[in-house]
């Protein structure tokens, strides 16, 4: 995720714990490049992870790391959509509502 998307706390922490939260990114990045999904996939699969947690945070970052590897936003809506069975409707449309909240934003600027 670009530097101006990441949320104010992340960059609070990130100052506060410079080590940390690089090993983390590095982490993370190593995860993506491990296997055969590419990187729009990966956010995707992460995004339906985030969403099944309830965490909106991550759904917002994933929603965000999606779109800028290239997710359109009827492949965001369609992985949260595949989940309705999985984690339950009001869940997944919890998870909806935070990743429209990015995509509404996005398509401001």
């Amino acid at each position: 995720m670009s530097e101006k998307n990441k949320p104010s706390f992340y960059k609070k922490v990130s100052k506060q714990f410079p080590e940390v939260m690089s090993a983390a990114a590095a982490l993370g990045t190593t995860l993506r490049t491990a296997g055969p999904l590419d990187e729009k996939t990966s956010h995707l699969v992460q995004l339906a992870a985030a969403a099944a947690m309830q965490s909106e945070g991550s759904v917002s970052s994933h929603t965000h790391r999606a779109l800028e590897v290239g997710a359109t936003p009827e492949e965001i809506h369609h992985t949260v959509l595949l989940l309705i069975t999985t984690i339950g409707f009001p869940q997944a449309m919890a998870a909806m509502s935070w990743a429209q909240e990015v995509m509404e934003k996005k398509s401001k600027k």
